[in-house]
């Protein structure tokens, strides 16, 4: 894991040579800094924000240690007075952000940051990475706890993740949005996520028959067995876990569940259902895992196979169908002076932000109106909140259970043409009129700093 003395050298080194070109210059004004989608990928109607709690932790350690100094001089290409400025250099500046957990949709500030513009620009690259990680995760998740209807969906991504920080973060992210458990154990640790997980197809195949295998299982964890039954013959499988249940419950235990994790799974959680109601095992839950992801899981719910939860790994652990979000953070204000950038196609919006968010008689989502932080927009719910001055938190961040009730009311909220797997509608986000006029003035425009 990244330690934390580290985490300042998490940039792009044209954060800094920038930083060394503005200290040069006495270019030290206040600045503000917008974190936002550009547009979001085709299959998505709908983005999660997630990552502010690592954003507001890097920005409150903010500070170069003499090791990362050391480093930097190495290089020869940082001045000595320059690295002496970085020694005593801290996060002084405002942070307005959404929560975590609450629904954002394309040009959306996620997180806006107003600071002496050498601090602005040398937070960007771990802002970035933080937010869009975890951002990207959070939605793809939602997508299955949606696409699940109701059942149980587990976290098993953690060995195909991109490394083990990405582990923890897709752990967290996809127990914000309504995951019940990860097989993460570090994850389960470090944010207190209920840790779950049954037995590999090495276990099965170490032990001369599989049912000595389920035994040997059950006698060592009696309030925790599940059996991966698919190793062999799974219907085969599914009778000798269904002679074990039995004998589980004569001696006043009882058989949690059987795990498939190949094949046909709807035809054969059809058959194993059956086996285990003949058998007088209607309490044995199945789950299902292998290769699954939202759109797997919607056509087995709608097909109506009785799996009461879902193993999800691989395909969300690394948003397989879209794993990247078009994240940008660029200057919006400098010096009180609105900034923006003309590039074609990627062009950005002027002035420090709010997103008012309106809702119809029923409490249903019905509108975003992008808007300037000082506009007042009637009716609208402001999305975005102070949540550091001066380089301080305002409050504590708050706990991992409260972004995810935060979570499913805001979900609730969302009408559910916006949840579809494919091709959803875009919701509609509209400028105020005062956004819409300065956007429209081009006055005085400042392009962006950094690489595009």
């Amino acid at each position: 894991m990244l330690r934390p003395e580290d985490r300042i050298l998490v940039t792009d080194l044209y954060e800094l040579t920038m930083a060394q070109a503005y200290w040069a210059r006495g270019v030290t004004g206040l600045a503000t800094f917008s974190l936002f989608v550009r547009d979001l990928p085709p299959e998505r109607g709908f983005l999660v924000a997630a990552g502010l709690e690592d954003v507001l932790r890097f920005l409150e350690d903010f500070r170069f240690p003499p090791e990362a100094l050391e480093y930097l001089e190495s290089t020869g290409i940082f001045a000595r007075p320059f690295l002496d400025y970085l020694a005593e250099l801290r996060f002084t500046g405002d942070v307005w952000a959404v929560p975590e957990g609450t629904l954002v949709f394309a040009q959306e500030p996620i997180l806006e940051i107003t600071a002496p513009i050498i601090q602005a620009q040398i937070a960007e690259t771990y802002v970035i990475n933080q937010v869009h990680l975890q951002t990207m995760i959070a939605t793809k998740a939602a997508r299955c706890v949606a696409a699940a209807r109701g059942r149980g969906v587990v976290d098993f991504a953690l060995r195909r993740t991109h490394g083990v920080d990405a582990g923890l973060k897709v752990a967290r992210c996809s127990y914000l949005v309504g995951f019940q458990a990860t097989s993460n154990v570090l994850a389960g640790k470090v944010y207190g996520i209920p840790i779950t997980g049954t037995m590999a197809h090495s276990f099965i195949m170490a032990f001369a028959e599989e049912e000595e295998a389920f035994r040997a299982f059950a006698e060592t964890f009696p309030e925790r067995a599940i059996f991966l039954i698919d190793t062999y013959d799974t219907l085969e499988g599914a009778r000798r876990a269904a002679r074990v249940g039995l004998e589980l419950r004569e001696r006043g235990r009882r058989l949690l569940g059987v795990r498939l994790d190949s094949g046909d799974l709807l035809a054969l959680s059809r058959e194993v259902r059956r086996i285990l109601d003949e058998a007088g095992l209607p309490e044995v839950r199945i789950l299902a895992s292998g290769g699954l992801d939202e759109y797997r899981i919607e056509e087995l719910v709608q097909a109506g196979a009785p799996i009461d939860a879902f193993g999800v790994g691989t395909r969300m652990g690394v948003s397989e169908d879209w794993p990247w979000l078009d994240m940008a953070y660029k200057l919006v204000a400098y010096e009180g002076r609105p900034a923006r950038k003309l590039s074609p196609g990627k062009a950005s919006l002027p002035g420090p932000k709010q997103v008012f968010r309106f809702y119809d008689g029923e409490g249903k989502m019905k509108e975003d109106i992008l808007a300037l932080r000082e506009e007042r927009i009637e009716g609208g719910a402001p999305l975005l909140e102070k949540v550091m001055e001066g380089g301080r938190l305002l409050r504590p961040h708050p706990a991992l259970a409260e972004l995810r009730e935060r979570f499913r009311e805001g979900f609730g909220r969302l009408p559910e043409p916006y949840k579809a797997l494919r091709e959803a509608p875009r919701y509609p986000v509209r400028l105020s009129p005062g956004l819409e006029a300065l956007a429209n003035t081009r006055t005085a425009p400042r392009e962006a700093l950094g690489e595009s």
